[in-house]
């Protein structure tokens, strides 16, 4: 592939800037869990369902613990002495909470360290299950393949999980390789998890443990149908970002929107609170091979695209470096970026395409996720076509790998299944007729592609170096991403967010780290086989 001469001192001077904000926030917020990460714990734990009030069992274990003030000890350690005084699973001990028939803190006191040994037996127990769905989305990918280039992603939102499975068979019939099921409208503001297979959304559908069965048995179908595995994304941002990681770990979904950055800047969400859940869902995700969607494309809908570029470099800096400090190796970073620059703008493609390379170069391992035009679709479908198609131009031509089509009728309504066809021919014919077309051709010394590059390199290690200086949490007040302050203690969520004691702990943090490990060194593994022309075994 042509590559841009960058100036990698300065790129490595950005990563350690981003390390040191990445450490620097992450010692702070070590100190506390959350409600939504013990009610993860819960479910990792094996507790489901809901209370005769349509309560999830997860909330009223959490909001029980809560109420007598010692969540802080940990979820595990209070249903592991009740699992243990009583000879009960937590699934019984849920219920028998739900009914007002226990109190948590009341049962008899068991040594701290015979509580460890039976939080980590039944960690063990539950990592197992997210190990062999590892597993299974491995063999599939054996047995069909998976191509290089880019995977076609697009959407279905009906709002009914059983109209979804309709449009995404219609859409992987038509080429699609990854699914996304949008999320209704406000759930990522919902402080629990719906139960069960839901039929009404507004601009999407509940993401529920049910609805990720339904749909992710559908495309198991549809794939063994048409020789190909397709990819389930779904969203795990919002209050309940590691429960939804949770679930989709145990569901086997593939991708998942995950970004404490978009919840604070847009939907409110407390800062300390997201960045806490974001730590533990990514620990989740890596264990279970889950490649994350990050939104630094957000950031271009509100700020112009061009004079903020460099935002979006820098998020991407500190999202690797999040990442990373949760066990979640590079191969599962699906860092984002959009096309997003005015057409009218002299010279837009040449900005997006040094962005666009700029991006794969610094981040040459990431699956990247790349989004389409969409502030400047006006209804003129013919034009919206062809901004498509210069979009499709520059993923081909700059390898990015998660390619989210645009919809020529974009600012006109919700895609119907032949704009998905529309979108998926044009995306699949410049993928065919430029398929080396990055690699024959080179960038020109000091060109426009070439000085854009290396000047939102400057304006993003600028930008680094005073979040590390200020602080991310003071930064993300002063409004230095996409235009928008929020304030340290406000937002939505604060009061989820608990001190922890000196006797709590999490018994899931280990072995989810340990499976992540062994998944990404079998991906390495397979993937040296692979290139040495053999097959893993």
């Amino acid at each position: 592939m042509a590559t841009l001469r960058l100036n990698w001192d300065k790129v490595a001077l950005a990563r350690d800037a981003a390390r040191q904000i990445s450490e620097e926030t992450n010692a702070y917020i070590q100190q506390f869990t959350t409600t939504t990460v013990e009610r993860s714990v819960c479910r990792l734990l094996g507790i489901d369902g809901v209370d005769s009030l349509g309560v999830p069992l997860p909330n009223v274990v959490v909001e029980h613990l809560l109420s007598r003030q010692v969540l802080g000890f940990g979820a595990a350690f209070w249903l592991g002495q009740a699992a243990i005084s009583l000879n009960k699973e937590p699934q019984e001990l849920a219920e028998a909470v739900a009914k007002g028939e226990l109190d948590l803190t009341k049962t008899e006191p068991v040594d701290p360290f015979e509580i460890q040994l039976w939080a980590e037996k039944k960690a063990a127990e539950t990592v197992s299950v997210i190990h062999r769905n590892r597993l299974i989305r491995e063999e599939k990918l054996r047995e069909f393949g998976d191509h290089a280039g880019p995977l076609l992603y697009v959407i279905v939102a009906t709002g009914n999980i059983y109209e979804d499975i309709v449009q995404a068979k219609a859409a992987a019939r038509q080429g699609a390789d990854v699914i996304a099921v949008i999320r209704t409208t406000g759930q990522s503001l919902l402080d629990y998890v719906p139960y069960g297979a839901t039929t009404e959304g507004f601009g999407g559908t509940m993401a529920t443990q049910e609805n990720f069965r339904l749909m992710r048995a559908a495309l198991d179908d549809i794939g063994a149908e048409l020789g190909r595995y397709i990819r389930l994304c779904n969203y795990c941002s919002g209050l309940c970002m590691p429960e939804i990681a949770v679930m989709g770990a145990l569901e086997r979904l593939d991708v998942m929107l995950n970004d404490a950055l978009y919840g604070i800047l847009f939907r409110d969400i407390n800062m300390q609170r997201t960045l806490i859940d974001q730590s533990f869902s990514r620990l989740v995700n890596a264990a279970a091979g889950i490649i994350i969607n990050t939104g630094e494309d957000n950031y271009l809908t509100t700020s112009d695209a061009y004079e903020e570029a460099h935002t979006v470099l820098a998020s991407q800096f500190i999202n690797e470096q999040f990442a990373l400090h949760a066990g979640l190796p590079e191969e599962q970073m699906g860092l984002g970026h959009a096309f997003e620059m005015n057409p009218e703008l002299k010279n837009a493609f040449l900005y997006e395409y040094a962005q666009a390379q700029m991006a794969r170069q610094i981040f040459p391992n990431a699956p990247l996720k790349y989004m389409p035009p969409t502030k400047y679709k006006t209804g003129n479908v013919f034009r919206a076509y062809i901004q498509d198609a210069l979009f499709n131009m520059v993923t081909v031509i700059s390898d990015q790998r998660i390619h989210l089509l645009g919809m020529l009728t974009e600012a006109i309504h919700t895609p119907f299944m032949s704009d998905r066809a529309l979108a998926i021919d044009n995306a699949r014919y410049i993928a065919t007729s430029m398929a080396d077309f990055g690699n024959d051709i080179e960038f020109r010394h000091g060109g426009i592609m070439e000085e854009r590059a290396n000047e939102v390199l400057d304006l993003a290690l600028d930008l680094l170096q005073t979040i590390r200086k200020d602080g991310l949490f003071r930064t993300l007040e002063e409004g230095q991403f996409a235009g928008i302050k929020r304030p340290f203690e406000g937002g939505k969520g604060l009061s989820g967010v608990i001190s922890k004691e000196d006797l709590y702990f999490n018994p899931f943090i280990n072995p989810l780290m340990e499976e992540s490990k062994a998944g990404s060194a079998r991906y390495h593994l397979n993937k040296k086989l692979i290139e040495q022309g053999e097959n893993y075994e």
